[in-house]
């Protein structure tokens, strides 16, 4: 008799329990569905903070000697403002992320793949495109090169690979075709005019050192 009545009691109070919780969650629902009370008069509200999407960034960049204002998003790349901001569409866009070289650029005679940087990163930088390297009518030793021993195909590397060349022969890695193939290995030439490539290195090399 003690044993039934201990257990109606828990099943008394696991109902109870279960009922409990079901009107607490239909009230909730129903709170939800209400439209919220308004603030009495001269309570203080709390509003929410809210993220605001960044504007615009003013900066100048300096690119091939001459300074060029823009306004451009933080998030833009240096190979997007240097071809839809300064019209300076010999920086190509391979592949856009980092693994081709199409877009090396020299910034302060450092090579850079331009899709992997921000251009407000570059604030005071001197930025040098291929653009950049002819002294007006005459051309840069190693573009010279790159014609003499017809260096491309397609030619969509091939700013990149002027660019890059131009920086290793600076950095002295250009002393056996050896040499100009390892520090060059970041630059891919899908019509494979590779031989050619390291052939014109080597050439204006050696003829920066005579």
């Amino acid at each position: 008799m003690v044993e039934q009545s201990r257990r109606a009691a828990e099943t008394l109070s696991r109902r109870a329990l279960l009922s409990r919780a079901g009107l607490a969650g239909t009230a909730a629902a129903a709170a939800g569905s209400l439209p919220a009370a308004e603030p009495a008069a001269g309570a203080d509200v709390a509003v929410p903070e809210r993220t605001l999407a960044p504007g615009p960034a003013q900066l100048t960049l300096r690119v091939n000697g001459r300074p060029y204002p823009v306004d451009v998003e933080p998030r833009t790349t240096l190979l997007d403002a240097l071809r839809e901001e300064l019209g300076l569409t010999g920086t190509k866009k391979g592949c856009n992320q980092g693994a081709c070289g199409a877009c090396t650029v020299l910034v302060d005679g450092r090579r850079v793949n331009s899709c992997l940087t921000l251009a407000v990163m570059q604030r005071g930088a001197e930025i040098t495109t291929i653009e950049g390297l002819a002294d007006g009518d005459g051309l840069h030793p190693v573009q010279q090169a790159f014609l003499e021993h017809d260096a491309f195909q397609c030619g969509y590397c091939t700013p990149g690979q002027i660019m890059s060349g131009t920086a290793v022969i600076a950095e002295g890695h250009a002393g056996s075709p050896e040499e100009v193939r390892e520090w060059m290995s970041g630059n891919i030439c899908r019509c494979g005019a590779y031989p050619n490539i390291v052939a014109a290195v080597c050439h204006a090399a050696r003829d920066g050192r005579r």
